[in-house]
C-alpha cells in the first residue's frame, strides 16, 4: 500500500469511527446500555441516503426503471453531471442525507429500545442484537427497499473535485464532522445530562429512588446516540459511491465490534480516552490490512491472512478486559463550570 493512501486510509477511518464510537460512549460508556445492535443506526443512515434520499431525486428527474438499482443508476448519471458544475448542489445533498438520517436515526433508535428498555445487562443486550440482526436481513434480501445485496449507487456530491483530489476532498469532510461532533457530544456530557448517565449506568434502581425514569432515560439515549451515529452511514455512503457495504451482513464486525473495542481500549465514558482508542485502533487496523501478505510471508502463517486481524483484535479485546478495564486514558468525575469556580476559590483559601 502506498504511503499517501495509507494516511488517507488512517484519517478517512479515524473520522468515521470517531462520530460512531463516541456516539456508542454515550450509550455504553455513561449510560451503561450494552448496544450490541449498534449497526443499526449506521444502516438507518444508509437506507435514508440509498431509499429516501435517492427516491426524492429520482422523483425529481422523472427517472423510469425496473428496479431501485437501476433507477439510482440512471439517476446518479445525471446528478453528477450537475454536481460537476454546481458544487453546492452536492453539499445540498449530503445536508439533506444527514438531516434525514439523524430525525430518521432518532425515531428508530427510540423505537428500537422501547421492547427492551426494561430489560437488564445481559439481556438487554441480546434483544438489541437480534433486532439489529433482524433489520439487516430484511434490508439484504428485500432488494425493492435499497437494491439489497445489488445495492443502490448514490451521487458523487464531491463530482465537481478532480479524480485525485477527491479522496482527500472527502477525507476533510469526514474529519470536519468528526470534530464537530466530538465538541457537541463533549459539551452535551458536561452537564446534569451526563451525570445522569452514569448514575443509570452505576446503579439504575438507586437512580429509580431518586425519582428519575430510568425507562425514559434509556429512550431518550438511544434516540440521541443513534442520530449521531446515523452520519457514519450516510457518510459511508456517498463516499463509496453505493450503500452495500453497509448493507452486507458481515457488517456487523466493522459497526459493533470494532466499536466497542475502540472504546474500551481507550476508556469508558471519556470523549477523549475514545480518541485515543479510535486512532489506536484504526493505525494497527490498516496496517494490517496494508501489509498483511507481507506480515503472513514474512511469520510464515498457517492459516488465511484474511483472518489475522480478527485474531488479532481478538486477542487485544481480551487484553484490555484483563490487564486494564480502565483503557488508555482513565475515566475522570464531571466538571461544570461552577464546580471549577468552586474548586478554584477553595483553593485560593488554602
Amino acid at each position: 500500500m502506498a504511503f499517501e493512501a495509507l494516511i488517507s486510509s488512517i484519517l478517512l477511518w479515524f473520522g468515521i469511527y470517531t462520530i460512531l464510537s463516541l456516539s456508542l460512549n454515550i450509550e455504553y460508556g455513561y449510560g451503561g446500555i450494552p448496544n450490541f445492535g449498534k449497526a443499526l443506526a449506521v444502516l438507518v443512515g444508509a437506507f435514508t441516503t440509498g431509499a429516501i434520499v435517492n427516491r426524492i431525486l429520482i422523483a425529481i428527474y422523472s427517472v423510469k426503471a425496473e428496479t431501485i438499482t437501476q433507477a439510482s443508476g440512471f439517476m446518479k448519471s445525471t446528478v453528477d453531471q450537475i454536481i460537476a458544475s454546481n458544487p453546492l448542489y452536492g453539499f445540498a445533498i449530503l445536508l439533506l442525507a444527514l438531516l434525514l438520517s439523524a430525525f430518521f436515526g432518532a425515531i428508530i433508535g427510540a423505537l428500537y429500545i422501547l421492547p427492551s428498555a426494561k430489560l437488564e445487562s445481559d439481556y438487554l443486550a441480546i434483544t438489541l442484537l437480534a433486532i439489529a440482526e433482524i433489520m439487516f436481513m430484511v434490508t439484504y434480501y428485500d432488494t425493492s427497499l435499497i437494491g439489497g445485496y445489488y445495492g443502490a449507487p448514490v451521487p458523487d456530491i464531491l463530482a465537481f473535485v478532480p479524480g485525485e483530489y477527491r479522496e482527500w476532498f472527502f477525507v476533510a469532510l469526514v474529519m470536519f464532522f468528526a470534530f464537530a461532533t466530538y465538541l457537541f457530544v463533549e459539551r452535551t456530557l458536561n452537564t446534569p445530562y451526563g451525570r445522569v448517565l452514569r448514575a443509570m449506568r452505576e446503579d439504575p434502581t438507586a437512580l429509580q429512588f431518586a425519582g428519575k425514569d430510568v425507562m425514559w432515560l434509556r429512550i431518550k439515549t438511544l434516540a440521541f446516540s443513534s442520530a449521531i451515529a446515523s452520519m457514519t452511514g450516510v457518510l459511508y455512503s456517498y463516499y463509496t459511491g453505493n450503500v452495500v457495504g453497509i448493507v452486507n451482513l458481515f457488517a456487523r464486525v466493522n459497526w459493533t465490534f470494532f466499536p466497542f473495542l475502540m472504546v474500551l481500549l481507550g476508556g469508558m465514558s471519556n470523549n477523549r480516552g475514545v480518541l485515543a482508542g479510535v486512532f489506536s485502533f484504526v493505525v494497527i487496523w490498516r496496517l494490517i490490512d496494508g501489509y498483511k501478505h507481507e506480515i503472513a510471508e514474512f511469520f510464515h502463517l498457517p492459516f488465511d491472512v484474511n483472518w489475522l486481524q480478527y485474531i488479532i483484535f481478538g486477542f487485544l479485546m481480551i487484553a484490555i478486559l484483563y490487564y486494564r478495564p480502565e483503557g488508555i486514558i482513565r475515566e475522570k468525575p464531571i466538571e461544570t463550570k461552577p464546580m471549577v469556580e468552586l474548586k478554584t476559590r477553595r483553593l485560593e483559601k488554602v
